[in-house]
């Protein structure tokens, strides 16, 4: 195990400070634009994949810190910080900052954590914005939710990342409202440095265009001009899967992976990776084990069923072919597959490792025992490739290989 290279997470998340907007935006937005209060809930919950929540009167339930914009109020939730915490405390609850390990949304303090952990670089999902940037889409004043993109994008790399020489690796946000303008924002943050940014697994769900319509060509053809990395993940629809209303929520997260699956699905019959050579996708937090009869299922269709199926014209080759080329697949803990088979069908070349820092199903601090038990049995130069090698290719960090 201490021959382990040293890991580079491609799915982590940040706990935005209190100051990343009241910093950037104009004067005439601070009043209504993100910021921190905090304020009793009267009740949280998370049933049928569904997360809900009441903020209450004075002395009307336990104190959180909420963010607080227009009209809109989002809590912070033990379920997004649990590392550090016993797994049985980690609940559906409401908490501030202080209970919150420092590494969560301190920079310091997170090298620190990744240092404990046998991490080299990090690349961190935000938090209050979602999984992509959807809380923004949903605003009332466009030009605000511009802002706050732009003013999101602007931490990451001026103070989230800078300084820390690669260790934490910047991730963008877009106005998922306009193509155009994410067009214009990748292009902006890619002069920036920046070779990754959030995407929707599957954008209907958060009433927008399909990727069949068109409609994302331009947001499409600025990543593939510029090497951007399109990243994916579970959740980044505000939908997680479930089977009725009163699931519980273990469900859901056994489930998670199948939101990729379908997002998968979507791509390699879309014609959009044939339209967009350069174009890499990456699917964070979906887990290994599905893909190989995914490949198989969407072959078969393919071959057999293209008189109707409707991808004929639009996918010349047969769909695995593309997600050889141009996807990639993420886990934190998945035996079945890294077995030979799997791993020869999923391709050693398309996976990349996590730690999910610092969510429930985070491995900190023992992803380097964790790593060591899925793959000691794989060659070297294997491990290199998943645990490090593949996301700087992929990403193009100034790593050592």
């Amino acid at each position: 195990m201490e021959d382990l290279p040293k890991i580079i997470s491609v799915d982590d998340h940040v706990i935005e400070p209190p100051n990343v907007w009241q910093d950037r935006l104009p004067q005439k937005y601070k009043e209504v634009g993100p910021r921190i209060e905090r304020h009793p809930v009267k009740s949280m919950t998370f049933i049928g994949g569904k997360f809900a929540y009441e903020m209450g009167e004075e002395g009307e339930g336990p104190l959180a810190d909420w963010w607080v914009f227009e009209d809109k109020a989002i809590p912070h939730t033990r379920l997004a910080a649990a590392v550090g915490v016993p797994r049985e405390q980690v609940t559906v609850t409401p908490i501030t900052y202080e209970d919150m390990r420092p590494g969560c949304y301190d920079q310091k303090a997170r090298l620190e954590d990744m240092d404990l952990n046998w991490t080299e670089a990090q690349m961190c999902f935000p938090t209050m914005p979602r999984f992509c940037g959807q809380t923004f889409t949903e605003m009332k004043d466009r030009e605000l939710g511009l802002l706050c993109v732009q003013a999101y994008n602007d931490w990451m790399v001026d103070e989230w990342c800078a300084g820390t020489n690669g260790r934490l690796i910047p991730l963008m946000i877009i106005p998922l409202w306009d193509a155009e303008l994410a067009a214009a924002e990748v292009r902006r943050m890619a002069a920036r440095g920046v070779t990754a940014t959030c995407f929707s697994e599957i954008p209907p769900f958060l009433g927008l265009p399909s990727i069949h319509s068109g409609y994302w060509d331009p947001f499409f053809a600025a990543c593939d001009e510029t090497g951007v990395v399109v990243n994916m993940h579970i959740g980044s629809s505000s939908k997680m899967p479930s089977t009725s209303e009163d699931a519980p929520p273990a469900v859901g997260s056994t489930m998670t992976f199948t939101n990729c699956m379908m997002s998968m699905v979507d791509f390699l019959m879309s014609g959009v990776l044939p339209k967009f050579p350069n174009l890499r996708l990456a699917y964070a937090e979906g887990q290994l084990g599905w893909i190989p009869y995914i490949l198989e299922r969407a072959d078969k269709v393919w071959e057999e069923n293209r008189g109707w199926g409707g991808v004929g014209d639009l996918v010349p080759n047969p769909p695995s072919t593309y997600y050889a080329q141009q996807i990639y697949a993420c886990f934190f803990d998945d035996q079945h597959g890294l077995t030979p088979d799997a791993l020869d069908k999923i391709g050693v070349n398309n996976i990349l490792f996590e730690t999910d820092y610092p969510h429930s199903d985070s491995t900190w601090p023992h992803t380097k025992e964790t790593a060591w038990k899925l793959m000691g049995h794989l060659p070297p130069d294997t491990i290199r490739r998943l645990v490090r090698g593949n996301a700087i290719d992929l990403y193009r960090l100034d790593l050592a290989a």
